[in-house]
């Protein structure tokens, strides 16, 4: 009897002590220690996990699809649109910048005929008063959008190897855009041209939704 009554009575005073443990009244000096340097951790802002999931980390530029002077384009599965571009910017500059505005603003109304028209006026003026082309004035605009749009590589990227000064890094680029149109105006619109297709549909694109069949009807005689 004596030794089942000790039994009992080790078995209440265990469960007391894990009632106690449970209300922290009395913690192990292991817990506390995990406690305190899991704390520590926290106050010192210590990343969790790999350094490219950390908030406010840079974000990489990704590069074009083609390059500027890539007429052709990489002569792939989009060798018949890079076609067209070419053939666009080479006798219809005005309808390529049309085109190329109305797929960077979709959903705007006559977008492709303002800025077409605004490009043939420049053109025009422009030849016949200081036999220059004026139209890179405001098709520089596009190149720039389009770019901080997709977050594409500039020109100038190149000449900041670190992650510090981005305002120093867009006014370059920036600037490099207007000397690009200016001085390769037609490869340049024609480069904008083929990201834009490969990375948007086309505004009047329509997907087919297909429709199914009415039920078989019947007529039932009347009596």
């Amino acid at each position: 009897m004596n030794t089942t009554e000790d039994q009992v009575l080790a078995e209440q005073e265990a469960l007391l002590a894990e009632c106690k443990l449970c209300k922290g009244e009395k913690e192990p000096e292991t817990k506390e220690a995990k406690v305190e340097e899991y704390e520590h951790a926290v106050v010192d802002g210590l990343p969790v996990g790999p350094a490219s999931h950390v908030l406010g980390a840079p974000v990489g530029r990704s590069p074009w699809s083609t390059g500027l002077f890539s007429c052709f384009g990489n002569c792939g599965e989009h060798f018949t649109s890079d076609l067209q571009v070419c053939v666009l910017g080479s006798f219809a500059p005005c309808v390529l910048y049309g085109s190329n505005m109305e797929r960077l603003y979709p959903g705007e109304d006559g977008v492709f005929m303002h800025h077409c028209m605004m490009y043939t006026y420049l053109w025009i003026v422009g030849a016949n008063l200081l036999n220059m082309n004026l139209a890179p004035c405001i098709s520089v605009g596009s190149r720039i959008a389009l770019r901080r749009k997709y977050n594409l590589e500039g020109n100038g990227d190149c000449c900041f190897t670190g992650t510090g000064d981005d305002e120093s890094r867009e006014g370059c680029n920036t600037v490099l855009d207007v000397f690009t149109h200016f001085l390769c105006h037609t490869c340049a619109l024609c480069q904008e041209s083929r990201e834009l297709r490969r990375r948007t549909l086309h505004p009047s694109y329509q997907p087919y939704m297909p429709m199914t069949p009415p039920m078989e009807q019947s007529m039932t005689p009347q009596m």
